[in-house]
């Protein structure tokens, strides 16, 4: 019975952390688009939004217990 309880909660923390690594690949892509698109700063400036959002998850998604 604790296994399916502790699937069934760790079900939004998956979601959670697909979504972070969706919106940081997103952010990627976004910046290397501007890049080569003759727009470098603002391609740096979008860059440096993927390890900012890496960070704001590691600091608010709670690790998992292995």
């Amino acid at each position: 019975m604790h296994k399916v309880l502790s699937s069934v909660s760790a079900a939004p923390e998956v979601g959670a952390r697909s979504l972070v690594l969706f919106a940081a690949f997103v952010s990627f892509v976004i910046s290397v688009v501007l890049w080569f698109g003759g727009h470098h700063d603002q391609g740096i400036f979008v860059g440096l939004w993927v390890p900012s959002i890496l960070s704001l998850a590691a600091v608010l998604l709670p690790r998992s217990e292995r």
